[in-house]
C-alpha cells in the first residue's frame, strides 16, 4: 500500500517526508500498458514519470495547498511532455506523450532537453478559484546557473525550490516498474523564529534567503539524506530507511498516511463521461463509427484507460431513460 510519512528533527530547523508509491504507481503503469493504441511507457519514460509522481506527492504535502499541484516537464526531445498531478487528498495521476524513439539508457537531457530548451513548470490550481482567476505557475529551465544541463529531476526541483521559496531542499527520487519513491529534506523558513519577532515580512524573506547554504544543522542532515541510494530507496521499507539514515537524530513523527488517506490513484475519466461524449456525437456519427469499426473505443488521454461500446451499448445511449437496459460491462 502506498504511504507517506512526515517528520521533524527535534531541536533543528529541518523537516522531512518520505513517500513510497506501490499500488498507486502500478495502477498508472497498468492503465498505460493495457492501452492497445500506445502500449507501455519505455523504461526511461516510466522512471522519469515515477519520479515526477513521487515528487508531486511530496510537494503537495509540503505546501498543504487546497487545489491541484501539477508538475510538468516539456522541451525539445522525444518526450514532448510529462505530467504528474497531486490533489489535496493525495489522489494522483500521471501521463507522458512520447513522439520519438529512446535509447534504453536515456536520461533527462536526452528525453526533454536535447538543445537545452527544456522547462519544468509547477502549477497550483486552486480548488475554489474565483471566476476569471488564473492558476499560479512557476517555470524554471532544465539547466543550472552555469547554463549546464541538469541530469536529474531532483536537481531541477531543488533549483526550483531555491528560486521560489529561498529554502534549502534536498530531494532523492527513484522509480522502477513496481515502486516510485522520494525523500524530501528541507530547512524550515526563518519566518516565525523568535529572534525575528517584530520584523517585517520583507526582512524575514531576506533573512531566509541570506541563510541559504549556511545552516550547518541542515547541511549535516542533507549529507545524510543524499547518501541514500536508488536501490535502497526502492527496496527498503520506510522504517528501515529512516533508521539507517538518521539513527543518531531524534525524529518527531506524524501519523503515517496510507490507504484512502494517503497517496492513491484517481483519474477523472469514467464510462459515464465517455457515454456522454458519444451522445454528443449524435446517432448518425455514432452509427457510422460502428459500421466502420464494429464498436466505439475511446481512451482517456491522461491515464490511458480504454472504454469500449458495442452496438448494443451504443443503442442504449440514445434510448429514453425508461427504455434503457444495463449495458455491456466490457472495459479495456
Amino acid at each position: 500500500m502506498s504511504e507517506l510519512h512526515k517528520f521533524l528533527f527535534d531541536g533543528l530547523p529541518v523537516r522531512g517526508m518520505i513517500v513510497r508509491l506501490t499500488d498507486a504507481w502500478q495502477e498508472i503503469l497498468a492503465r498505460r500498458a493495457s492501452n492497445t493504441a500506445t502500449g507501455p511507457y519505455p523504461p526511461p519514460v516510466a522512471e522519469l514519470l515515477g519520479e515526477m509522481t513521487a515528487a508531486a506527492t511530496l510537494m503537495q504535502s509540503n505546501i498543504k495547498f487546497n487545489g491541484a499541484l501539477i508538475l510538468q516537464i516539456f522541451g525539445d526531445g522525444p518526450v514532448k511532455v510529462a505530467v504528474a498531478e497531486a490533489k489535496p487528498d493525495l489522489s494522483l495521476r500521471a501521463t507522458a506523450k512520447v513522439i520519438g524513439d529512446l535509447p534504453a539508457d536515456a536520461r533527462l537531457p536526452d528525453m526533454v532537453n536535447v538543445n537545452n530548451k527544456g522547462r519544468c513548470a509547477i502549477t497550483l490550481d486552486p480548488k475554489d478559484k474565483l471566476p476569471g482567476a488564473t492558476p499560479y505557475q512557476g517555470v524554471v529551465p532544465l539547466f543550472g546557473d552555469d547554463g549546464q544541463k541538469l541530469g536529474k529531476l531532483s536537481d531541477v526541483l531543488q533549483h526550483y525550490m531555491l528560486q521560489s521559496e529561498q529554502l534549502d531542499t534536498t530531494l532523492v527520487l527513484a522509480a522502477d516498474d513496481k515502486v516510485a519513491a522520494g525523500l524530501l529534506i528541507q530547512r524550515l523558513p526563518v519566518k516565525g523564529e523568535g529572534n525575528l519577532e517584530g520584523t517585517s515580512d520583507k526582512d524575514r524573506d531576506q533573512a531566509s534567503e541570506d541563510r541559504i547554504g549556511r545552516n550547518e544543522e541542515y547541511n549535516r542532515i542533507s549529507i545524510l539524506a543524499s547518501s541514500l541510494t536508488r536501490d535502497e530507496l526502492l527496496t527498503l521499507d520506510i522504517e528501515t530507511i529512516l533508521r539507517r539514515l538518521f539513527w543518531e537524530e531524534k525524529l518527531l513523527r506524524f501519523e503515517p498516511q496510507a490507504g484512502l488517506l494517503g497517496p492513491h490513484f484517481a483519474c477523472t475519466c469514467g464510462r459515464e463521461r465517455v457515454a456522454q461524449m458519444i451522445r454528443g456525437l449524435g446517432v448518425k456519427e455514432a452509427e457510422e463509427i460502428l459500421a466502420e469499426r464494429g464498436d466505439i473505443e475511446v481512451g482517456c488521454d491522461f491515464c490511458g484507460k480504454q472504454y469500449r461500446f458495442d452496438a448494443i451499448d451504443t443503442a442504449q445511449l440514445f434510448k429514453p431513460p425508461s427504455d434503457q437496459l444495463p449495458g455491456s460491462p466490457v472495459v479495456q
